[in-house]
């Protein structure tokens, strides 16, 4: 298999039988939106490029509610835009699946260069508190089961699901021997308009079970824990899924972790090497095997294409562990395998 991330993420919705893309233009994500477009007749689902990121979010949340399958894509400034509909998603519960693919900010910074400067926004975005899955994929092949997950998790839970990705990954083409994983079955078996005489609801603002607006503080209260307990519910079902990888010699206890587009490099870089590689696939829920292998490892060492070594920091917030030795480079450059076995072997032997 000869594969590109973008031509991933199609494959990915198309296996889990999309009804309905939606996008406008933002590089690194465009690839995505094409590939889809394509396709549409093929597999009989729909795309259309709306006129601002607000008005993706808005549509797809619309068509949702009313069942279809639904996956929006954009980049970091586009995003920025959705955060208010991704908050609406939060509390109206219309599942929404959106692909995020990074580049180099803030601002427009260098548009059509790699970073991996989103986790946070990924983590974060949308004011208030409510749940939300977040994965990244490191290859193609990832980025076809996780998509594939994504929806699967999204519909189950009615939730935010959020795929990850960067420009190395979406534009990069890979080669592959191994095959995908039987896609996952994707649902809806909730209730929808149209489908019976029943009058079906969704509000952004704080509601009844009915779907009626309310302020009375105990339904808030009731509500508000409700979907805090979903969160919960979620941690237990991705334990399906592969939330981490290990690579390497499993052995080992020099540990470098990584996640994304780090993956290619890092694997070449250990090569015949001493290393233990735990690739981190599910940023939210976080895997407890990330403790096991930090609290089993005599030396660890962060690999990040961020500035602030974000997967660290979100490590410290979940586990209390702060990982001191770290190879960040936020240049717009991908990682070189030359170059960071060099910088391996000279943080290893600190």
């Amino acid at each position: 298999m000869f594969l590109s991330g973008s031509k991933a993420v199609a494959i990915g919705a198309i296996n889990s039988k999309i009804d309905l893309y939606l996008a406008y233009p933002m590089t690194p994500a465009t690839n995505a939106l094409h590939e889809l477009a394509k396709r549409q007749l093929d597999y009989n689902y729909l795309v259309f490029q709306a006129e601002s990121e607000i008005s993706v979010v808005n549509m797809a949340l619309g068509a949702s509610f009313a069942g279809a399958k639904t996956m929006i894509g954009t980049s970091g400034g586009g995003f920025d835009l959705m955060t208010e509909g991704l908050s609406f998603q939060g509390i109206s519960e219309i599942p929404l699946v959106v692909y995020l693919a990074t580049r180099v900010g803030p601002g427009t910074g260098i548009p059509t260069y790699n970073m991996q400067g989103d986790l946070d926004i990924a983590l974060r975005g949308g004011h208030g508190e409510f749940p939300r899955i977040v994965v990244a994929p490191g290859d193609p092949l990832e980025v076809v089961e996780k998509v594939n997950e994504a929806f699967y998790l999204s519909e189950k839970f009615r939730t935010l699901s959020i795929v990850l990705s960067d420009k190395h990954v979406a534009e990069s083409e890979f080669s592959f021997n191994d095959k995908v994983n039987r896609p996952l079955k994707v649902d809806v078996k909730r209730k929808v308009p149209g489908e019976s005489d029943e009058v079906i609801k969704a509000s952004s603002y704080e509601h009844n079970e009915f779907g009626i607006a309310t302020e009375d503080p105990v339904i808030a209260k009731a509500n508000a824990e409700r979907r805090l307990e979903k969160y919960g519910e979620i941690k237990k079902e991705v334990k399906r899924f592969e939330m981490v990888k290990v690579h390497g010699r499993r052995d080992s206890k020099n540990l470098i972790i990584g996640w994304g587009s780090t993956k290619g490099a890092i694997l070449d870089a250990i090569d015949g090497k001493d290393y233990k590689f735990l690739q981190v696939l599910y940023m939210k829920p976080l895997s407890g095997l990330i403790r096991k292998e930090i609290e089993n490892a005599e030396r660890v060492v962060l690999v990040e294409s961020n500035l602030t070594g974000q997967l660290g920091r979100l490590i410290r917030e979940k586990t209390g562990i702060s990982i001191k030795n770290r190879i960040l480079k936020y240049d717009g450059r991908p990682f070189k395998s030359d170059e960071l076995r060099k910088l391996l072997d000279k943080e290893m032997r600190r």
